[in-house]
């Protein structure tokens, strides 16, 4: 049991260590402000989000970039608030800055609403780039440009950007802030390893050439979710050096997080429930190291009480965990300045072990409901 633990242990840490050095290795893009050339078509799925579009949609109108290089595309997907009418007041609003703006129907085709959106979406997009984002939202103000920046200089077909929580108040918003943070320290990792394995719907463009050359969600639009880390996979597959991060302050996408344990549950055992699908064997070893890691602490805490593991292997074990982590989640929390929210480090580095084996536990023998819609895996 020993030589397992350390084994496991051990295998997490060069894992984690190999993140480290791969978050340094992609480099900090900076603007140089160059004149605009890409022209984009900003994918926006909603489904009753009528607390949050305004703020959405302020960020809209606050973006620094030409009006008539970008369109925005939502998509209703059968939205019974008031969503559709703010966002057509606003774009009837004469004193707001002229964008184009689009509000179609979605047409279900499969068990993923959201891929059928973003196909629809696609098939009615004027512009070669497509940008996608999500309702719950908030843009940067520079955001197109450093995309039209990053394309200009490095060529990609496939763009990887960060986002992050904020506003976040109390442990439990706190301790999803600094899990989406060491996921971002992973996705960043990742790809400064040259193993991308992990992307985010909010915060993703590529060619409308390259979606369909890769015949879009085709082979996985069966599956509720998936919108992201599916096609990531596709392209790399298709050309892996043409699929870029894009580590930009100026790119990063912010929105909420969840106000109840029951909703994060949900939504993380969405994210779970996907995995099994997965071609990317990479994602499939960390998420089995991930996993091994923090069962092992889990079963150890039950051990110890027994007389079966020596309390003091436990806290051995316990402190590799929390450290290597903490590095990897303080520079993704210095990336994002967000160094502020490391004081709910330690609480959430007792409580994640036990949240993360009774997510995956959740996700193998239950569905989940997502946009008030029930799903199985």
């Amino acid at each position: 049991m020993i030589v397992i633990s350390f084994g496991i242990t051990l295998i997490y840490f060069l894992l984690i260590a190999r993140f480290l050095l791969g978050f340094d290795r992609i480099k900090t893009f900076e603007l140089r402000q160059l004149k605009p050339k890409t022209r984009f078509s900003v994918i926006i799925p909603f489904r009753n989000e009528e607390k949050m579009l305004p703020a959405l949609l302020e960020s809209i109108r606050m973006l620094n970039y030409p009006k008539d290089y970008f369109e925005i595309i939502f998509v209703d997907d059968d939205s019974d608030d008031t969503s559709v009418d703010l966002i057509n007041s606003l774009s009837a609003n004469t004193s707001y800055p002229p964008t184009n703006f689009k509000v179609i129907k979605n047409k279900r085709t499969s068990n993923s609403p959201k891929k059928d959106a973003i196909t629809l979406a696609i098939s009615q997009a004027k512009y070669d780039w497509i940008v996608t984002t999500d309702a719950d939202s908030v843009l940067p103000i520079y955001w197109l440009n450093s995309l039209d920046e990053f394309i200009q200089k490095q060529r990609p077909d496939f763009i990887v950007a960060p986002i992050t929580y904020v506003n976040t108040q109390g442990f439990l918003q706190n301790f999803q802030l600094l899990d989406v943070l060491s996921l971002q320290g992973a996705t960043i990792g990742g790809f400064g390893v040259n193993k991308p394995f992990l992307c985010n719907g909010a915060n993703l463009a590529y060619t409308k050439e390259l979606f369909k050359t890769l015949n879009g969600f085709e082979g996985n639009s069966e599956i509720a979710s998936g919108d992201d880390v599916f096609l990531l996979e596709k392209a790399i597959q298709h050309d892996k050096m043409k699929v870029q991060y894009l580590k930009c302050e100026h790119t990063v996408v912010s929105t909420l997080a969840l106000n109840s344990w029951s909703n994060l549950i949900g939504q993380r055992v969405r994210w779970a429930a996907k995995s099994s699908a997965s071609k990317n064997l990479f994602g499939k070893f960390v998420g089995l190291v991930v996993f091994s890691q923090n069962a092992l602490l889990v079963c150890c805490v039950l051990l110890v009480p027994i007389g079966i593991m020596a309390p003091q292997y436990l806290l051995f074990i316990f402190l590799i965990k929390f450290s290597i982590d903490f590095l990897l989640i303080y520079k993704a929390a210095n990336f994002f300045d967000q160094k502020n929210h490391l004081k709910h480090y330690f609480l959430s580095s007792l409580c994640y072990p036990f949240f993360s084996v009774y997510v995956a536990f959740i996700a193998v023998f239950k569905g989940f409901t997502w946009k008030d819609r029930s799903y199985r895996k």
